[in-house]
């Protein structure tokens, strides 16, 4: 799930996570922590002996396995206390730390272990490419492969190995176009040494986009998780159906043909993974139940298909008409559902829930109140939730759910991903600068706007006047001090600004810079009149050995050759250049 909020406190350089073992039958906790970091595991059996010991458990076909885990001082330690307190502590974990734990005195009834332990996951982190609804361009998510236990207290985002900004968002915060030779990265705060493998947008089309992963999971199907590999992925996934004799074909067909033959795929029968086929067509024998299907590509699994129903009779199924919304705050949105039903079992309710990271059983349903912030809307077969003056807090996954006689239908694999960003103006490369640098200011948010999002700058709380498509970056090149004031930013089509910041110049003293200038003009000045005098004086030798005296006079009395030259100021020169694209120069802005 996302994080709605910052941490003001940071818990240390190693991400700490805890567990605690319920002890009851048949319910396993599981946790997910990150790949490299530290895992504490606490025991809360009834009674606590000092035989106790710690485990793995496993299933090797037809029997559980436990296993001692046996501490080394180093990676796994124990530690025990008089306060009935015993945990194991694993650092440096790794993908084979992947266990179910439990902690107890012998290996007897080993299923027991297996029931009421302690799942541990552990997550890689990933820089996962996202298609969106404009044609050249895609957007980044900072992931990994499960929900971390813990809430990463920031994300850290890098360009071309160099630091760029961090935010409590994992969603880049703009749309991201095809560059050669430049690569994007990711971390978890506190954790920057374990950064997610570099990723190069190779390639965008209205159809496919063709993405370059340094290493990684992602890479483990062309080569291998330590060497590179470029993937072409499609843009848009659906089904097509086909009935035949006794059975129906599904094709999960995409926006563009994949030709590496090592493609997988995933296919979901009722809003579950069905592990029965990886391949693009399933065939479905006497579909009868009412199934709905639908299908992604593995490894993409963000870029899913609508439900379709396997019969040509209405089955029950949920789908959005966009899952992934970046929000202002202080606006409103709009999260879009289309649904169908059997035609004999109409549902008796649809309600709107808001996940929360500890999973399904802990989600909060949103109901309709007396002020109007929460609206919903019914026409025909589609269900729309309306938030109103969103709030940061907002940030969170959505689903829809159907209520029948029966339970709950819901559509929970693929929920709508809502993002609530606010404005911020931030300088680069900071708020302090000298007279004649670059800065560029940028209208920040925490997710990507979408391109065609015009701007509006403010100096002083007074609007600027800049060409009609304004974009989030504004330059000052050269910077002087009648560019130092407070600067904000609002988008055009929202009542809602940022709040100003204030850049501040250091201006150059008048005296070295006079200093400078003259000496640099009394030098070129005397080099200039000595080549002249040279020029000149080589000239009148030449016509005076060539022409006659009489001659020589008449050309005296022509026109003497002009010789002139400019001296041009360096930063008039500079400001000649032409202005980097989607960016706006401010030159002649302020009108001085």
């Amino acid at each position: 799930m996302l994080v709605t909020e910052v941490r003001r406190t940071f818990i240390g350089f190693i991400l700490y996570i805890s567990a605690s073992v319920k002890g009851l039958l048949g319910q396993t906790n599981t946790i997910c922590a990150l790949q490299g970091s530290s895992v504490e595991l606490h025991c809360s059996a009834e009674n606590l002996t000092s035989n106790m010991k710690w485990y793995t458990v496993s299933w090797d076909e037809y029997e559980v396995i436990q296993t001692e885990l046996s501490p080394d001082g180093n990676r796994v330690t124990y530690h025990k206390s008089e306060e009935r307190y015993f945990t194991v502590t694993i650092n440096d974990l790794g993908k084979s730390d992947e266990n179910i734990y439990c902690c107890r005195e012998n290996t007897d009834t080993p299923e027991n272990c297996w029931s009421s332990g302690t799942k541990l996951n552990v997550a890689d982190l990933q820089v996962k490419v996202i298609p969106t609804t404009e044609e050249q361009t895609v957007s980044l998510m900072c992931n990994t492969s499960c929900p971390l236990t813990e809430n990463p207290a920031a994300y850290i985002w890098y360009k071309n190995r160099e630091f760029l900004y961090q935010d409590w968002s994992p969603w880049y915060q703009q749309l991201v176009s095809s560059e050669e030779a430049v690569t994007y990265s990711c971390a978890i705060k506190g954790y920057e040494h374990l950064r997610a493998p570099e990723v190069s947008v190779d390639s965008v089309t209205s159809t496919c986009f063709t993405v370059t992963y340094a290493k990684g999971r992602m890479c483990s199907k062309q080569t291998s998780v330590d060497e590179p590999c470029s993937i072409t992925y499609p843009k848009k996934v659906y089904v097509q159906k086909k009935r035949e004799r006794g059975h129906v074909t599904l094709t999960c067909n995409t926006s563009c043909p994949l030709t590496d033959p090592q493609t997988a795929y995933r296919w979901y029968r009722n809003k579950h993974i069905y592990r029965y086929s990886v391949g693009q067509h399933l065939l479905v024998s006497s579909p009868t139940d009412g199934s709905s299907f639908s299908c992604a590509v593995k490894g993409l699994e963000d870029v899913h298909s609508d439900e379709v129903c396997a019969e040509n009779k209405t089955c029950w199924s949920v789908n959005y008409v966009q899952r992934r919304i970046c929000a202002l705050e202080d606006s409103s949105v709009n999260i879009s559902s289309e649904y169908s039903y059997p035609d004999n079992q109409q549902p008796k309710s649809k309600s709107w829930y808001k996940l929360k990271r500890t999973g399904r059983e802990d989600a909060e349903e949103l109901t309709e109140d007396a002020t109007g912030r929460v609206v919903y809307q019914e026409n025909q077969n589609q269900h729309i939730l309306r938030i109103k003056n969103l709030k940061k807090n907002d940030s969170a996954q959505y689903t829809l759910r159907l209520q029948t006689d029966t339970g709950c239908k819901q559509s929970h694999f693929t929920p709508v991903t809502l993002i609530v960003t606010d404005l911020r103006v931030k300088f680069t490369p900071s708020a302090e600068v000298t007279e004649g640098q670059r800065v560029t200011l940028t209208c920040s948010t925490s997710c990507p706007l979408t391109d065609d999002t015009n701007y509006l700058w403010y100096m002083n709380s007074r609007p600027l006047t800049l060409p009609e498509n304004q974009t989030k970056h504004l330059v000052l090149d050269p910077v002087s001090s009648q560019h130092a004031g407070k600067y904000s930013c609002a988008v055009k089509t929202h009542s809602i600004s940022s709040s100003e910041e204030t850049l501040s110049v250091k201006v150059i003293q008048i005296s070295q810079l006079s200093l400078g200038k003259s000496v640099e003009i009394t030098n070129a000045v005397r080099l200039t009149v000595v080549l002249l005098i040279t020029c000149l004086f080589c000239l009148w030798l030449r016509k005076k050995t060539l022409i006659s005296p009489t001659e020589s006079n008449t050309v005296q009395t022509e026109q003497y050759i002009n010789v002139s030259f400019k001296v041009m100021n360096p930063v008039t020169a500079a400001q000649r250049e032409p202005a980097e694209q989607q960016e706006d120069t401010v030159q002649d802005l302020f009108g001085f």
